[in-house]
Formats: structure tokens, C-alpha cells, sequence
């Protein structure tokens, strides 16, 4: 690993660049990263940097994100083809309908979403700031787009407002084989069983804590717990490690793995780094409109 993060760093270096990554990816990319932390951690972080390239080691949306908030800067992603299932989910043109027929509806999406439906919403939310953004809009009626599974365990923090959801979902959250859980749970008894909220209710109903990758991540540090059992991608492991290396982390499934995720590898990024490959690009008018969503999200403490 301290070769592939020596090799990253230095290429950093001469470029003048700065690297973001998300928890999910590889353990040599988190350590090489200037940053690494969840999508609203990254959102916040992207409105801080003076570098002149920044290198996006996540998915799609999430450069996308980082250019909207930095559109003077070079913004670049090792791997252009890493997009996010559920960000696929919901197109504008279903949005856009949809505003139509129900214009009452304030509509709040989750970043893992395209600028151009960013464009078309209210306001934007992570899994971490999901249930403040929700509490802090001046109305009861809302869409939450796309995840339903983030949007079900929100309704259920929030039950005064009336919270339509849209059917879209993580594919890799989705599939957490409850006899898997069921099984786990059993075979250790003693440990935590900690998820994010794209999982189903079914899952979630099970878990001892329920949070973003952050707040699992501040969840652990501060649990006098030693075993938990880890309802996420596999990525997030690494840093649980980091912060409670005395503790065992038991994935909830083997395959809890984001192909998109990892299709960033320490060789793209530094192909991205050294040829300056892959720049995003968002039309002005739709940054504009995208941006206005993000900010409001950003200003909910």
C-alpha cells in the first residue's frame, strides 16, 4: 500500500492538485486522499480548496457535485464510466412531469442524483443532514427523489409532514439477504449490528444504530462496544479500523461491494492526474440552477 500512496502523492504534487475521496473506496486511495469523508463531508470540503485541479476518487454525481461548487477550478474523475444505479434511477423529464401535476410538492433530492435533476429540485440532502433538511422546509408536502428506502426511515423521523417517495433504490444496499442478518446476529451476539438508511426497513428494524457512513463512523469511535456487524459497502471498514483498531467488523454480506466504487483504482488516478483526463463539465445554466439547490442544503446546520 505505501508504495501506491507514495506514487499518488507525488504525482499530486507536481499538478498542484488535491484529492477527495468517499469512505467506499480502497484503502491505498483513502490514505493518498486530502480528504476523505462522506457526501456531505465532501460537498462542504469542496467549497474550501484553493488547489487548481481537484481529483473527485468517488462516483459520477459526486464530481459533478464538486464542480458545480467550484466551477473556476479544473475538476477531474480518474474513471468518467463510475456512475451510481440510483442516480439512474430519476431523469428530468419524470421530474419535470411531476412538478407539473403536483406543483404543491416541494421537491428534496439526494445528491446521489445527476446535476440536471439537482436543477429541477428545492433542495438537496444527504444521508446525514436528510431529516434537518426536511425539518427546516416551511411546508408538508414533500418528494424525497430517488432513494424510497432513505425516504422511508426520514418519514419515520419526520411522521407530521407527508413525504411521497420515488422508486428508486442502491442496488447494493438493496440486496442485504435478511437471513444473512438474521444469522449473523446470531452467530455473534455480542456485536452491533450498525447500517446506513438505504438499506430496507426490514434490515434497518434490526439494527442497533441506523446513520450515514459518518455517523457510523462517530457511532463506533464513541461505542464501548468491540464487536459490530457492518450494514454498509465494505469500503467504510478501513476507517472503522482506523478508529477502533482493538475492535472485529463482520461485513452483513460478503458481496457488500459498490462495482462502481472501485472501478476508481490507483492507476487511473494517477493517469487522471498526469495526462489531466477526464475533466467534468456541467452546462452553466444547469450549475446554476443545481447550485442553488446544493447551497440551500449546505446552509441547513
Amino acid at each position: 500500500m505505501k508504495e501506491s500512496v507514495e506514487k499518488i502523492k507525488g504525482f499530486k504534487e507536481k499538478k498542484n492538485a488535491v484529492i477527495l475521496a468517499h469512505f467506499y473506496q480502497e484503502a491505498e486511495i483513502q490514505e493518498a486522499a486530502d480528504f476523505v469523508g462522506d457526501s456531505l463531508e465532501l460537498a462542504r470540503k469542496a467549497t474550501e480548496i484553493d488547489a487548481e485541479i481537484i481529483v473527485m476518487c468517488g462516483v459520477y454525481f459526486m464530481a459533478e457535485t464538486v464542480k458545480i461548487l467550484n466551477s473556476d477550478k479544473k475538476v477531474l474523475i480518474p474513471y468518467p464510466k463510475a456512475g451510481c444505479l440510483m442516480a439512474d434511477m430519476v431523469f428530468e423529464e419524470e421530474l419535470k412531469s411531476f412538478r407539473e401535476k403536483y406543483p404543491e410538492y416541494v421537491v428534496v433530492t439526494y445528491v446521489n442524483s445527476t446535476a440536471e435533476v439537482k436543477a429541477l429540485s428545492d433542495i438537496c440532502c444527504t444521508s446525514a443532514n436528510a431529516v434537518r433538511v426536511i425539518e427546516s422546509l416551511d411546508t408538508d408536502k414533500i418528494l424525497f427523489v430517488p432513494d424510497r428506502n432513505l425516504g422511508e426511515f426520514i418519514a419515520e423521523q419526520v411522521p407530521e409532514k407527508e413525504i411521497k417517495l420515488w422508486e428508486g433504490y442502491c442496488p447494493v444496499h438493496e440486496k442485504i439477504p435478511i437471513d444473512r442478518v438474521k444469522e449473523l446476529k446470531k452467530k455473534y451476539s455480542e456485536a452491533v449490528f450498525i447500517v446506513h438508511p438505504e438499506c430496507r426497513k426490514e434490515i434497518r428494524k434490526f439494527a442497533d444504530f441506523v446513520g450515514s457512513t459518518s455517523k457510523i463512523i462517530n457511532y463506533v469511535k464513541e461505542s464501548v462496544e468491540r464487536e459490530f456487524i457492518v450494514g454498509t459497502e465494505e469500503g467504510i471498514i478501513y476507517q472503522l479500523k482506523k478508529s477502533k483498531p482493538e475492535a472485529k467488523f463482520y461485513p452483513a454480506y460478503q458481496e457488500f461491494i459498490c462495482d462502481q466504487m472501485k472501478m476508481i483504482t490507483v492507476e487511473r488516478i494517477i493517469n487522471s492526474i498526469t495526462e489531466e483526463k477526464y475533466e467534468i463539465q456541467v452546462k452553466p445554466e444547469i450549475a446554476e440552477k443545481a447550485k442553488l439547490a446544493i447551497e440551500k442544503m449546505l446552509a441547513v446546520k
